[in-house]
């Protein structure tokens, strides 16, 4: 068994394929499993941490906002088009993969159209509400799509296959103990809520958290985690010391750059605040947590927009666009759903209907299919 994945970009898109590729070799250790994607990409690192084989391939996005930075890339995206096709085919040529199976980014579109064209098996994954650009195009070429949520397929080609798996989840959120996080943390009985924004911080968000700490922090009556991200570090303890908050005055609130224990802080939550990335709904549902969601406009097509509606339209989620985003309309949203414990219970049974929690087995079944 030959598999070809490819995926790049951002880590949501290449950490599926490498927990689609985990699975795998779990249950066949003889599979031969490689990676194509960009050499300079953070699929490069991720996939030699995760010990797999790696085929580069120079492909770049064509970005629409004009600045200087975006001209220089997109010359170089434009010099890349000319050589990719010829490269996805020396790549397919030697490895002769029984199955071509891309995650997403843009380095995913010339291997799965030049497969497509050389007959190779191939399908892709959308782990958005909205799809982006590349599984749009891709619609008219593979032989089968697996999508996140069911809401995607409206957006694609009606000429191939398509399955609803749900996104990867760690096994390790889908089987933490609630009492024995909070018990860990030393949360008590104080409702407590997770709020965080990316690796690299919101600066909107981060604002609008320094507000809803400053209401909070004096009655210590809530236990709080928040990380800041890289650029909030400095960033929001200066907004706090503006508003007079010294948090080391509240040990129930713990602020840091980085959530590098997820399963156990999502398990002790009552409310997730957070940016509405598609790993980070589907670790929200398999919680069966109460979210408000706040939707970066600062990604592709809005697609974050669109993962938020399709869980806040199902009743399992608050949704604040960052438009609308100011630290009295937070404040109003954590404290209506403390004041009415019953309606934060059903938002997060809610979440956890939305929840699919097999998405792995789903995602092996649907490529076993395929190698038939």
């Amino acid at each position: 068994m030959k598999i070809l994945f490819t995926a790049g970009g951002t880590a949501g898109h290449v950490n599926p394929a490498i927990a689609a590729a985990n699975y795998i070799m779990a249950r066949h250790p003889n599979a031969q499993i490689l990676f194509a994607g960009n050499p300079t990409g953070m699929e490069a690192r991720l996939v030699k941490n995760a010990g797999f084989a790696f085929a580069p391939i120079h492909v770049l996005g064509i970005q629409r906002q004009l600045t200087w930075k975006n001209f220089k890339n997109n010359v170089k995206a434009v010099g890349y088009l000319t050589t990719c096709s010829h490269r996805a085919k020396q790549i397919l040529k030697d490895f002769q993969p029984d199955l071509v199976m891309g995650t997403g980014g843009y380095v995913s579109g010339p291997i799965l159209r030049k497969a497509a064209q050389m007959g190779f098996k191939t399908m892709t994954h959308e782990q958005n509400a909205f799809p982006g650009v590349t599984t749009r195009l891709l619609s008219k070429y593979v032989d089968k799509i697996l999508l996140a949520v069911p809401d995607a397929q409206k957006y694609l080609s009606d000429r191939c296959e398509y399955v609803v798996t749900g996104n990867p989840v760690r096994e390790e959120i889908i089987f933490a103990d609630k009492e024995k996080s909070r018990e860990e943390l030393h949360v008590g009985q104080k409702p407590c809520i997770l709020s965080f924004g990316g690796s690299l911080g919101a600066k909107r968000l981060n604002e609008a958290i320094a507000d809803l700490i400053a209401w909070h922090y004096k009655d210590q009556k809530i236990f709080h985690i928040h990380a800041t991200g890289h650029y909030g570090v400095t960033y929001l303890p200066e907004l706090l010391y503006a508003k007079k908050v010294d948090v080391s005055q509240n040990p129930g609130i713990i602020i840091r750059e980085y959530i590098d224990d997820m399963p156990r802080c999502l398990a002790a939550a009552d409310i997730v605040i957070s940016r509405a990335g598609a790993i980070s709904i589907s670790e929200i549902e398999v919680a069966s947590k109460a979210s408000i969601l706040i939707p970066s406009p600062n990604v592709a097509e809005n697609h974050q927009y669109y993962n938020a509606l399709a869980l806040s339209s199902r009743g399992g989620a608050v949704l604040i666009e960052e438009k609308d985003l100011t630290g009295d309309r937070l404040i109003q949203a954590v404290q209506d759903l403390l004041d009415h414990p019953q309606k934060l219970k059903e938002i997060s049974q809610k979440a956890g209907e939305c929840a699919i929690a097999d998405a792995n087995q789903r995602i092996y079944e649907e490529m076993m299919k395929m190698l038939r």
